[in-house]
């Protein structure tokens, strides 16, 4: 591909397009809103153009502005404007060919560089949501485990269950306490059930007699003692 060391200088890069549009240099001049003294020495290579006086001659020529800043030497070769130099340089091509020739290049450049940036949209979008996810299902994770009990310190008894008091339900006076019965109640509540009688037993019951015997024996001494 040829870069602007291998091609000529701006002037006569600008000398081969007019005259490849076969425009006279008092032409170019008027078009481009330069003297023409001032253009011949660009030709020449006498005087070093401005950026604004390239553009003007660029849009005179009909060639791209950043083609002609290659030639002048304010662009690098990067980006594919050397193609864009290539074009506007090559003498087999009409200014008509080497205008949609250019415009075409620009055109398919443009839309890949739309195509990039869609795509890293869209894996920069994938990206997000797949990291939403995992921070979805870590926090899910983490709350489904529930908080660990505290150990308890070492050389501590387990607290023993509270022993309830029952309640005094029942009547109550009109001054809102509960009765004597309701009270007893509860005095025979805490105090659990009473014990069951010893059952008779047949020592028991001589025990019994000898007790009546001799209380007997005592009322009769008493009586006779009293007459």
């Amino acid at each position: 591909m040829a870069t602007p060391k291998d091609l000529p200088d701006v002037g006569g890069f600008i000398r081969d397009l007019r005259r490849n549009a076969k425009i006279s240099l008092r032409q170019l001049a008027e078009q481009a809103g330069v003297s023409n003294p001032y253009l011949s020495q660009i030709e020449r290579g006498l005087r070093k153009p401005s950026a604004e006086v390239l553009q003007q001659l660029a849009s005179a020529l009909r060639v791209s502005t950043p083609a002609m800043y290659l030639r002048a030497g304010l662009l690098d070769d990067k980006e594919g404007q050397g193609v864009l130099a290539a074009i506007a340089v090559d003498p087999d091509l009409t200014m008509a060919q080497k205008q949609s020739l250019t415009q075409i290049y620009e055109t398919f450049r443009r839309e890949n560089s739309r195509l990039a940036e869609a795509e890293a949209a869209t894996e920069a979008a994938e990206a997000a949501a797949e990291a939403a996810q995992t921070t979805e299902a870590t926090a899910r994770a983490g709350s489904g485990a529930g908080p660990a009990a505290a150990p308890s310190a070492p050389g501590t008894a387990p607290e023993a269950p509270g022993t309830a008091t029952p309640a005094a339900t029942g009547p109550t006076t009109p001054e809102g306490t509960p009765t004597e019965a309701v009270l007893e109640s509860v005095a025979v509540t805490e105090a659990g059930p009473a014990p069951a009688p010893p059952s008779s037993t047949p020592a028991r019951k001589a025990a019994e007699q000898a007790t009546a015997v001799k209380t007997e024996q005592t009322a009769a001494a008493v009586e006779e003692e009293k007459s």
